[in-house]
């Protein structure tokens, strides 16, 4: 069967020989190429390092002329299978033309590649992975030797090898190196548990007068990175008081319990096996609506080093600030996400 486009789905964090060959591959059977480009918009973080436009200028050096053949859509995480699937339809559907035939190009490895089965209408090109080589991998090579890419350069086409090598010298790179560092010494402290851990915790959304109560990390991992006033579950402590809890040490609100819960407005569970680089963690997450006439006073304690009142509208564009999956645990609540756009930051 031919194509007019394949799509291929992936992170290429970073792009690597592997998924290079499998571009080209996907470029000899169709006259065109969609990259859609997962975990969009987020934060840098020791899994997703590079951000949309500097993982496009890999892929472009990588490619050459054929790079002319390649559209790019950006993906961010939805946490949700269903709506994922969706947004990708639309992303696809803002770059192809009607009558423009689509097959869905991809590696069958483990249970990260199921998505290739949320597109029955998009048939399958199967293709094996190519020198066996492994992104996880190769970051966690590229951290552990502190940015220098001579043990990894073999595995990266020169251009990607060539960026890697000069991010290393940016504090970006500095602020990732003790976010890993930080990382592998948690799970090591869980290493001899006799089963996998599975945290808890909380997260608050505080309405009120149109903005919502965010605060800025002072500690690993996502060090300076926006957030939800939250933190995890005590032992001998009910979900919903931890919420209130968190709230007070992290943002000194003085509101009376009573008041808080009066103005409950909503409450869900989010608990994606991937929602957090710290390994298995649920949140309970609450949302108040404060019906005040003014914005109440606060001030940032315990481990948040900032906190502020974020005007609503303005929630969308501080998206690649914000922490692990918490805008979308915003969009949740408050509907920030244009469902018209949906794969636009």
């Amino acid at each position: 069967m031919s194509f007019d486009t394949l799509v291929y789905i992936g992170r290429f964090q970073p792009l690597h020989n592997s998924h290079l060959a499998l571009i080209r591959q996907a470029l000899a059977l169709a006259p065109s190429l969609i990259l859609v480009l997962g975990s969009a918009f987020r934060p840098r973080s020791v899994r997703n390092p590079f951000n949309v436009a500097e993982r496009e200028a890999m892929i472009r050096a990588s490619l050459g002329a054929d790079a002319d053949r390649v559209r790019f859509v950006p993906m961010r995480d939805y946490y949700n299978g269903a709506r994922w699937a969706e947004a990708v339809r639309q992303g696809v559907a803002a770059v192809t033309q009607p009558g423009e035939t689509l097959g869905l190009f991809g590696h069958v490895k483990d249970h990260s590649s199921r998505y290739l089965h949320d597109f029955p209408d998009w048939p399958l090109v199967h293709t094996d992975n190519v020198a066996g080589l492994n992104a996880t991998d190769l970051r966690r090579q590229w951290f552990e030797a502190e940015g220098d890419t001579q043990a990894i350069a073999a595995q990266l086409p020169a251009p990607v090898s060539h960026t890697l090598q000069a991010f290393a010298d940016s504090p970006a790179f500095a602020s990732l190196l003790a976010e890993y560092r930080y990382l592998q010494d948690y799970q090591q402290a869980w290493a001899k548990a006799p089963f996998p851990p599975v945290f808890v915790t909380v997260d608050t959304v505080v309405r009120c007068c149109d903005k919502v109560l965010l605060i800025q990390r002072g500690g690993q991992p996502g060090k300076g990175s926006w957030a939800l006033p939250g933190g995890f579950l005590d032992q001998h402590e009910r979900v919903a008081a931890a919420a209130l809890r968190e709230l007070r040490e992290e943002t000194g609100l003085t509101l009376a319990d009573t008041e808080l819960q009066a103005s409950l407005q909503g409450q869900a569970l989010f608990d994606h096996p991937e929602r957090s680089l710290r390994g298995r963690t649920l949140t309970h997450a609450y949302y108040y609506a404060l019906p005040l006439a003014d914005l109440p006073p606060m001030q940032a304690a315990d481990d948040a080093s900032a906190a502020r009142w974020v005007a609503i509208d303005q929630l969308a564009s501080m998206e690649e600030q914000l922490f692990e999956d918490h805008f979308i645990i915003l969009d949740h609540f408050l509907k920030l996400i244009d469902p018209n756009r949906p794969s636009t930051g």
